[in-house]
């Protein structure tokens, strides 16, 4: 059984005392597009409220951000990040977003997960703990937060976990992809650093192991009924034609790129905020 930082008690005197003692709001100004990866970095951000670990693996934890302006948990964010799968990139880019997120009014849920490089990770690991992540939560008992509809949220590769997720969890009120990798067959077969990390995280080629990449392939295994794949047309990572496949309503965001969906600034983020808006 997972270890939790915080007792659920001391969680509610935490949750209790951060909404009576809350810090302004931080301000993200408009960002042109196509921000890079140091960009996102440099973006200022608000510790998490509380951290607890869903399995006992030091990478299996969850950060949650509940809402700035709320006394009640009403809907709720699971994010998971990208990094090609690769154990060199944990969720800290996505601070940010996640701030801004809980300032819009929602609980971010941010799952880590064990990535290509941890022992257990890479296929199907990762997606065991994406999905032992968000079972978790049925166990919290602070604002309502188990039972508050939620919406399953990914960047890049953490998008590819969260299109699976979709299928595991039909309770979800939506699924956003944010520059989603939607086939990973295809995606395995490109030439850039993220797309040639594919066959490690999957164990081997698609030659070697096509039934693998099968169970891994949202664009074959189909995904949750409510389904939205937001991508640039400025993506170097992962090409716009990743925000195509059946089942899914595809959003265009002109001229950005593939970082500008964790940077608060960007035109890329407030379609985000529209959409999550439009999915509760």
């Amino acid at each position: 059984m997972g270890k939790i930082i915080l007792s659920l008690c001391q969680l509610a005197a935490a949750v209790s005392l951060s909404y009576s003692t809350a810090a302004a709001e931080l301000d993200y100004p408009a960002t042109p597009s196509n921000v890079d990866y140091g960009n996102v970095l440099s973006m200022p951000f608000k510790q998490e409220d509380a951290l607890y670990y869903y399995g006992e693996d030091s990478n299996q934890l969850a950060r949650l951000w509940l809402p700035t302006q709320t006394n009640r948990v009403q809907k709720l964010v699971v994010l998971i990040h990208g990094g090609c799968w690769l154990n060199e990139f944990d969720m800290s880019h996505t601070f940010p977003l996640a701030t801004a997120l809980s300032q819009a009014g929602y609980a971010v849920w941010s799952l880590e997960y064990r990535r290509t490089g941890d022992q257990g990770g890479g296929w199907p690991g990762s997606f065991d703990d994406i999905k032992a992540g968000i079972n978790f939560l049925s166990r919290l008992e602070v604002n309502n937060l188990s039972l508050a509809p939620l919406a399953i949220v990914g960047h890049s590769a953490g998008g590819h976990l969260a299109l699976l997720a979709g299928n595991e969890f039909p309770q979800a009120q939506a699924v956003i992809g944010l520059a989603a990798i939607s086939d990973i067959q295809a995606y395995s077969q490109g030439g850039n650093d993220c797309e040639t990390a594919t066959p490690r995280f999957m164990g081997g080629s698609f030659a070697e192991i096509p039934e693998l990449y099968d169970l891994a392939n949202p664009a074959t295994l189909g995904v949750h009924q409510n389904t939205m794949l937001l991508h640039g047309t400025a993506d170097s990572i992962v090409n716009v034609n990743q925000s195509k496949i059946d089942g899914a309503v595809t959003k265009i965001e002109s001229g950005a790129g593939h970082f500008d969906w964790v940077h608060p600034g960007t035109r890329a983020v407030q379609l985000l905020l529209d959409t999550l808006e439009e999915s509760f």
